[in-house]
């Protein structure tokens, strides 16, 4: 009897064994959205490279202003020709894969009033994009998983305000919280909101931002990366750009990435992997280090 009983349990310890040596395999995120070449987000997520897509954007919100999305050659949202992309959002979160709205982006016009400007956004995102009711659904019926924070101007007020009133809907349905700050640590814009506790998945921009992104070698980049993996939040990703052209600077080969940086970061607590911007420029860099993320 002893000896039937060793192979249950020597296929537990390896079951174990392999539970906790993969333990810190990342995922990739990526934004689409801001290229009408890039290819369809179906075709996006069919890559199998991409475990988080973020929509951008989100331009204009906020402020008693009408809120806006620009998707620029992909469909017209203010024509409601975007309604079309349920189908694809289904597809991707078919294969497991999250879809976020992003907010924001570096060209649009946003800020947020008060509190209850704040609370007045929320209500909107939840019935527009995610699990509530709206006649006007921009990208039609289908429930995305969650909000994105990529702002970078505006205002620095009211973020955290936001954030807890998309998290207060996570009762009715789970709502993910992501953010994309810039690497100075801490961030001028999301500092408020971030340190609510209540984001999911953080990923910094390591790139256009010369004091704490790669340049030449890591060093700068890894004391910043250290810093960050103190905020309160579920995981924290190193925001890339997928081509040299995809920034003005913090381009980091996907050899020197594989080699150099990504076996320096991996062993922190929250690491989750690495953000791409964007899916228009990533012409074969997820591929070249999917397997090292």
């Amino acid at each position: 009897m002893a000896r039937k009983l060793q192979t249950p349990l020597a296929l537990f310890s390896l079951l174990m064994v392999a539970l906790f040596t993969g333990s810190k395999a990342g995922v990739i995120s990526v934004y689409w959205g801001q290229n009408g070449n890039e290819g369809s987000l179906a075709d996006t997520c069919a890559t199998g490279n991409y475990g988080i897509v973020n929509i951008a954007f989100l331009v204009t919100f906020g402020n008693g202003q009408n809120p806006q999305m620009n998707l620029a050659g992909h469909c017209d949202p203010s024509t409601n020709g975007c309604t079309g992309l349920s189908n694809d959002i289904r597809a991707c979160q078919n294969q497991g894969i999250k879809v976020m709205l992003s907010l924001g982006g570096g060209a649009g016009s946003y800020s947020l009033s008060s509190a209850e400007d704040a609370r007045s956004v929320a209500n909107y995102l939840w019935n527009n994009f995610l699990g509530g009711q709206s006649n006007s659904r921009p990208l039609g019926d289908a429930v995305l998983d969650g909000i994105d924070f990529d702002i970078e101007g505006g205002t620095t007020q009211h973020w955290d305000e936001l954030a807890r009133a998309l998290s207060a809907f996570s009762q009715q349905k789970k709502v993910y919280l992501t953010a994309a700050p810039q690497c100075p640590f801490p961030d001028a814009w999301l500092k408020g909101a971030l340190d609510t506790g209540l984001f999911d998945y953080v990923w910094v921009q390591f790139y256009n931002n010369p004091p704490c992104q790669y340049s030449g070698n890591a060093d700068n980049l890894k004391s910043y990366w250290n810093q960050w993996n103190t905020i309160q939040a579920g995981q924290i990703f190193l925001g890339l750009p997928a081509s040299p052209e995809a920034a003005g600077s913090g381009y980091i080969s996907p050899d020197v990435l594989n080699s150099d940086v990504l076996p320096a970061i991996k062993s922190s607590s929250k690491y989750g992997g690495v953000m791409l911007w964007s899916r228009n420029y990533d012409k074969g860099y997820s591929a070249a280090i999917k397997n090292n993320v």
